[in-house]
């Protein structure tokens, strides 16, 4: 069974009308360019918005002729590409649809995706041809759908970036069908020296930027930043990159990546590392304690390594 759409502002079932979803108060919801307008306005994601329609396919596997997004779907959710055939799924925080290319392309499930960020657009132009894909601009606290609706619900490389962490991961169960389960992975807290870091220690000040204009400070720095960071990591003093203002490069990306391509993504990563208004990574257990606490079960907290030698942090339950 579909999963029923509703107007998360006063729970009225949405139906499709043409180009719009209609409640039966009247009140219409637009779609454009292919994704449904639950909210249409400036907001503190703005910054993802700016990035993706910048960096449309540089993410994407089948762009760049890689499966590093394919290795980390699968190895961080463990499903089996057959077992998800006519399963309805939810993602959230789709940006410009690296995780949605997977689904769509690896596997037969129904998906529903949608970002606060006109991302949501990108993914759009990206992924738009399945008729397995249905697109929204929303927030994660006001989704459009009835809770108890999906098989799968994942999250990935999102939560730390919305204003309440758990509050939006308790907006993710919500959206769980007894029995189905829940996939987040997110920033993790390793250690007091964590935050002892170039990102940390300039946010104050980068998130404040207007985009351009960051976007214009990292593109003129790139060259430099690459080659220091290269440098100190030949003289063993990997440790030290971590006071340079450019994303972690050696856990970050495949080795396989050209020398344009490298400059690409760092300017990318670098660009998302900088401008988001939140950035709030936690401890893996206390992801799992939050699980455990809305009473899910088989809740797993780990690392999980993809594409060689990256890591991301995971926590899986049951609802």
């Amino acid at each position: 069974m579909e999963p029923v759409l509703v107007n998360p502002y006063n729970q009225q079932p949405l139906s499709e009308q043409g180009q719009k979803l209609v409640d039966s108060s009247g009140n219409e919801f637009l779609k454009i360019e292919g994704v449904y307008k639950i909210v249409n306005q400036p907001n503190y994601t703005d910054n993802f918005g700016f990035q993706w329609h910048k960096f449309q396919k540089t993410q994407l596997d089948e762009t760049n002729n890689i499966d590093l997004t394919e290795d980390r779907f699968f190895k961080s959710t463990g499903w089996d590409k057959e077992d998800l055939s006519g399963r309805s799924m939810l993602e959230v925080g789709c940006g410009a649809g690296r995780f949605s290319e997977i689904v769509l392309n690896k596997t037969k499930a129904s998906l529903y995706s949608l970002d606060y960020s006109s991302a949501v657009e990108v993914n759009y132009k990206n992924n738009g041809k399945s008729d397995r894909l249905k697109l929204f601009q929303a927030s994660i606290y006001e989704m459009p759908f009835k809770d108890n609706s999906f098989d799968k619900v994942f999250c990935f490389g999102v939560l730390q970036h919305t204003p309440d962490f758990k509050k939006s991961v308790n907006a993710l169960i919500d959206k769980a069908k007894p029995g189905g389960e829940i996939i987040v992975d997110f920033y993790p807290i390793k250690g007091w020296w964590t935050k002892v870091h170039a990102k940390y220690l300039l946010r104050p000040w980068t998130k404040k930027m207007s985009n351009e204009q960051l976007l214009q400070r990292i593109e003129k720095r790139a060259d430099a930043m690459i080659a220091a960071y290269q440098w100190l990591y030949k003289l063993k003093l990997g440790f030290l990159t971590r006071f340079i203002p450019i994303c972690d490069i050696k856990n970050t990306f495949p080795a396989s990546l050209s020398k344009e391509e490298l400059r690409n993504w760092v300017i990318l990563d670098t660009f998302d590392m900088f401008s988001p208004e939140y950035d709030n990574p936690q401890k893996i257990a206390t992801v799992v304690r939050w699980f455990k606490e809305r009473g899910l079960h088989q809740v797993k907290g780990e690392f999980i390594s993809y594409g060689g030698t990256l890591q991301t942090a995971v926590v899986r339950g049951i609802k």
